[in-house]
């Protein structure tokens, strides 16, 4: 897409990404949040994941945020320490323009350079069928369904796991590892 830029994200971004995400929780099953956090509240989650080390993108489009993406804790005990779960919002006035193949891409070679082993995509409603589609077009492989674990907007959700390899995946031992 032209004049389409992914960067890194900056606080100056923080009430854009808050729009975006509130967007998602008032009308979409993405998110399970049934109340969308303020700015205070996104600027902290972005500065934890940042002093985390993990990344965090932005899509800027015509000068202002369309999407954001990024990679974060799958489970927080140490033996998930390799997998990383991927989170991504675009902007529903950019949908289906390629921002978040673009975004997410990005975020699977942040992490496969960090030396991340696998992705998880967590997707909220089996009926959202173009973040599954767009996980598919990425190497994602679908895992499992968990029926009705969620309830939002009068209904039953579903959640969809699905998972791809980063770099050698489980091949080999992650250097960290062998090194010890």
């Amino acid at each position: 897409m032209v004049g389409l830029l992914i960067r890194a994200v900056t606080t100056a971004d923080v009430s854009e990404i808050t729009l975006i995400y509130a967007s998602s929780v008032l009308a979409e099953t993405a998110s399970w949040e049934l109340v969308p956090p303020n700015e205070a509240e996104m600027q902290r989650r972005i500065t934890l994941l940042l002093e985390a080390g993990f990344p965090y993108f932005v899509a800027i489009l015509d000068g202002k945020v369309a999407g954001f993406s990024y990679a974060s804790n799958y489970r927080l005990r140490p033996g998930y320490r390799f997998v990383v779960e991927n989170s991504i919002y675009v902007d529903p006035a950019y949908h289906r323009q390629g921002i978040a193949s673009r975004l997410l891409t990005t975020v699977i070679n942040a992490c496969t350079a960090q030396g991340k082993r696998q992705m998880i995509a967590v997707i909220g409603d089996s009926a959202n069928q173009a973040s599954i589609a767009l996980h598919q077009r990425l190497g994602f492989d679908h895992q499992v369904c968990l029926p009705s674990i969620g309830f939002k907007f009068g209904r039953w959700l579903d959640s969809v796991m699905m998972q791809r390899s980063l770099g050698e995946g489980s091949s080999t031992l992650p250097e960290a590892v062998t090194a010890q």
